[in-house]
């Protein structure tokens, strides 16, 4: 697999490939929502002012009140920013990573120097390890890990002086599993929000780590002043109140997803996992799919370590769902 498609979006090395032009592709190699909410009017100072304390303070409550956080919320510039910044804030040591999953997590854990181990569920996370990190939902599968199970891991954590890194980056349009509500007291517990995933901006660059007030005062403080953008700020506060009241986003992503797996099933295709927001097949095939996709300029999400898996981001309409289709048939 080409090193420039280890990750979704990286539609300027599949047009280097397989031909044609942006507007030609129909880009199904992430989990970010296709259909944004409308942009809303930005005063004109939000591009030419420093954000102020009061801009900062209006994203804070809006996220807070959308994800319902007890304790403290630090906005940041995308969720990969603190996946690279929190392992800093820790001594070199034994980590765990339910795997497979985002391989940054180990890249990020690896640089600051921790020995990271992959490991296949909460039953296999060493003794000796006081970092773990879990991607719940998990992408690529969708695998999910209760709340009591993932508290009761936090709990052995503290014993250690430990943290658990929880990436909730898909776990907006399914609240429920998310550990947002029980940040605020002794566990060690660090929530990472994806604002661009579940709304569409991802080119916005806004995530937010959500924490007990001692690491949310280090992670601020190793992130510098002014770390997000004024046009960030106003568009994450309108967007996470408007979805707060209306729930929307949440709605159409469901449907979404109903669309490709039924698109994906009428195929043939078998589905392996999935959140709201992306679809895992399982097929010996998948490699084969993959191409002849690329071919008719439809990018998916291969992988590496598992040659028989293949994602698919969400179609938005009948359209896109007559063109997989067709493909995937031919």
């Amino acid at each position: 697999m080409d090193a420039a498609l280890k990750h979704g979006g990286a539609l300027d090395a599949a047009i280097a490939r397989w031909g044609g032009q942006r507007a030609d592709w129909l880009d199904l190699s992430t989990g970010i929502n296709p259909q944004p909410l409308p942009l809303p009017q930005l005063r004109p100072d939000a591009w030419t002012r420093l954000p102020e304390a009061a801009d900062e303070a209006t994203l804070a409550d809006a996220a807070r009140a959308f994800y319902g956080v007890a304790g403290s919320i630090v906005a940041a510039p995308g969720t990969q920013a603190l996946i690279g910044l929190w392992p800093y804030l820790f001594t070199p040591r034994r980590a765990a990573i339910l795997s497979p999953t985002y391989e940054e997590h180990r890249h990020a854990l690896v640089l600051a120097g921790h020995d990271a181990v992959a490991c296949a569920g909460l039953d296999d996370i060493p003794a000796d390890a006081s970092l773990v990190v879990v991607v719940n939902p998990n992408n690529p599968d969708g695998r999910k890990h209760d709340r009591p199970a993932l508290l009761a891991l936090a709990e052995r954590l503290l014993e250690r002086d430990g943290l658990l890194v929880v990436d909730e980056a898909f776990a907006d349009a399914d609240p429920a599993c998310s550990l947002a509500g029980d940040t605020a007291g002794p566990l060690p517990i660090l929530v990472l929000k994806s604002f661009g995933k579940y709304f569409g901006y991802a080119g916005l660059r806004l995530g937010f780590a959500l924490c007990g007030d001692v690491l949310a005062g280090r992670i601020a403080a190793r992130l510098g002043p002014w770390a997000v953008s004024g046009p960030a700020m106003a568009v994450g506060a309108a967007a996470l109140r408007a979805e707060a009241a209306t729930g929307a986003v949440r709605a159409r992503l469901e449907a979404q997803a109903r669309m490709t797996r039924e698109t994906l099933s009428t195929a043939g295709l078998a589905i392996a996992g999935g959140t709201a927001m992306f679809t895992l097949i399982r097929d010996e095939g998948a490699a084969a799919i993959f191409e002849r996709l690329a071919t008719r300029h439809i990018l998916t999400r291969p992988f590496a370590y598992e040659p028989a898996w293949l994602r698919f981001g969400n179609i938005r309409d009948d359209i896109e769902a007559e063109r997989l289709a067709g493909a995937l048939c031919c």
